[in-house]
């Protein structure tokens, strides 16, 4: 058997028991939005159905049970077994329904479904970037050129890397260390032939 106790403002409790086991199960939410939490307390089987208290610091549930009475404290989505019976003299008794079985967490409470998405159609392939002007000032894209006023600069594929100017290469001779060009074949100062 299992028991629905509702707190308001989304807030709502679910009681179970199977076996020796009581399985409590908090779920807080409202429009899109929903939070579950579910904790399982070794009580025993059930004698009488159970009873809630609303109390300033949470809920307390009251599990009648062959073994005697079990309490349990429900603060938010938190639950904890109480060592030791509270006095329920200034609480408030919720009133609580019997329902067929726990709710699967997708079905409760239902929520407004989403429409599919439809698939995204393919992109057009993009155009070359058309020549732009704006007042004295003309860009183009293929070949890139700038124009502003008298200046024109412009890049083209051969030209768009700029060489570096070649760094001359310095030899020394072998032989006497003497400094030689790299076209000679022998050196200027002691003769030795140059690899």
């Amino acid at each position: 058997m299992a028991y629905l106790c509702e707190l308001g403002s989304g807030h709502n409790i679910y009681l179970d028991n199977q076996g020796a086991q009581t399985t409590i199960t908090t779920m807080v939410g409202g429009p899109g939005q929903q939070q579950q939490s579910s904790s399982s307390i070794g009580t025993g089987s059930w004698t009488a159905p159970p009873e809630m208290y609303r109390m300033p610091q949470g809920v307390i549930l009251k599990i009648t049970t062959a073994q005697g009475e079990h309490f349990i404290q429900v603060q938010g989505s938190s639950t904890s077994s109480m060592s030791s019976a509270p006095s329920l003299s200034s609480a408030q008794q919720m009133q609580m329904s019997q329902i067929g079985g726990m709710p699967a967490a997708s079905s409760v409470p239902p929520m407004e479904l989403m429409q599919p998405m439809s698939p995204m159609g393919s992109m057009p392939p993009m155009q070359p970037m058309q020549p732009m002007k704006m007042g004295n000032m003309e860009m183009s894209s293929s070949p890139m050129e700038m124009r502003m006023g008298n200046m024109h600069l412009s890049m083209s594929s051969a030209s768009a890397q700029p060489t570096q100017p070649q760094a001359k290469v310095r030899r020394f001779c072998s032989q006497c260390g003497a400094a030689t060009e790299p076209e000679d074949r022998f050196c200027s100062s002691c003769g030795h032939k140059l690899v």
